[in-house]
């Protein structure tokens, strides 16, 4: 599994590092949230709220718009009430006061990928009007037409119906499907073109200028 540790404290970060990887999990450190927006997908965040360039609430619900599967824990010395809700409705998964144990915190880890993963089963299919995303299969039909969409397509496709009626960011498809936020060569843009071509229906993906994509809903 990928963790993405994000702690500025050098100690804490070492040591955590060590007993994830002896778990054989890939560890992506960040230190700073510049740092932690800049790494590739990952299957897990720890996240600590202290950072040194920004509130960790913040990067929190940033790491969330931009990713709602990805599975967050706040690991953190911010042991009020009031802390725990405001992680927690920010998008955390779980909410880890240090200090703690590593197996307290394995534990966690364990519970919510087993959340995640259970939640991911569950959703196998897409319906936004006449549209219909089968995502264990990867097919799609439009109406009673079935349509042929590449993998990059539809995965395009599949961010749009996930979020229908709601502009998803240009950076996020960006990041999301080919991890990156440069787009080279209007990669985002061209492919845009060719997903209404297929689907026939130029109204069906919107632009929304200077913001992105939105499916439309209704």
């Amino acid at each position: 599994m990928r963790v993405l540790m994000v702690e500025d404290d050098l100690r804490v970060a070492s040591a955590l590092a060590a007993a994830l990887r002896r778990r054989n999990h890939v560890v992506i450190a960040a230190t700073t949230a510049s740092e932690a927006t800049a790494a590739g997908p990952v299957d897990l965040v720890l996240l600590d709220l202290n950072l040194p360039d920004r509130d960790g609430l913040e990067l929190c619900r940033q790491i969330r718009r931009r990713n709602e599967d990805v599975a967050i824990i706040l690991v953190t010395a911010r042991s009020e009430e009031r802390d725990r809700v405001a992680g927690l409705r920010a998008g955390a998964d779980d909410y880890v006061v240090k200090p703690f144990s590593m197996a307290e915190l394995q534990a966690r880890i364990e519970a919510v990928m087993r959340r995640t993963a259970r939640a991911a089963r569950l959703e196998t299919t897409l319906e936004v009007g006449d549209l219909r995303v089968d995502l264990n299969a990867r097919r799609v039909w439009l109406s009673d037409r079935e349509v042929s969409l590449t993998r990059k397509e539809f995965e395009l496709l599949m961010a749009l119906a996930r979020q229908a009626g709601t502009v998803v960011p240009r950076d996020r498809l960006l990041m999301d499907i080919w991890q990156t936020t440069w787009n080279s060569g209007h990669t985002l843009d061209v492919h845009v073109a060719a997903l209404r071509g297929k689907l026939d229906d130029a109204g069906l993906v919107e632009t929304v200028r200077g913001v992105g994509y939105r499916l439309r809903s209704g």
